[in-house]
């Protein structure tokens, strides 16, 4: 199943080196395949002001973090496609994959397939979801040819 994807894209973030809104539209719709045929999301790229703020504000942490996810909350009678926003940070992704010694783009694709699960309804609060999200993130990227995101670097 294809998947037929709108994706606003909103660069708010000083940060050079930020993947193409082709590149996010595709590693998107790669979370959506067989779970979504149409799809809208918002992701605004910030930096580490914003994502602070809006993480103190929505979780009550002080700190900017790698993505933030708003599921959309629309009765199920409207049938719409939209499924919510992503604010990713820009700065941290980039901290995140030189500490987790990731390429960048490598990062970035988990941010957003996180980040889309998340918009789907899969979390992580518990050790069985973690798990389960876990493992379809890992599919989901190395399915793109990225490496596995929980893998340590030797």
């Amino acid at each position: 199943m294809n998947v037929e994807l709108c994706l606003d894209l909103q660069v708010a973030s000083k940060a050079h080196d930020l993947p193409s809104s082709e590149q996010l539209q595709h590693w998107a719709s790669s979370a959506l395949k067989g779970l979504r045929e149409h799809a809208e999301i918002s992701v605004r790229i910030v930096d580490n002001d914003e994502s602070q703020e809006l993480n103190f504000q929505y979780r009550q942490k002080d700190k900017p973090t790698n993505v933030l996810s708003f599921p959309a909350d629309l009765p199920p009678e409207l049938e719409l496609p939209l499924l919510g926003d992503l604010v990713i940070c820009a700065p941290v992704v980039t901290r995140e994959a030189a500490e987790q010694q990731k390429e960048l783009f490598a990062h970035w694709a988990h941010m957003v397939v996180h980040g889309t699960l998340h918009l789907l309804g899969y979390d992580h609060i518990n050790d069985s979801d973690a798990e389960i999200m876990e493992q379809l993130e890992t599919e989901i990227l190395t399915g793109m040819g990225f490496p596995p995101p929980y893998e340590s670097v030797a």
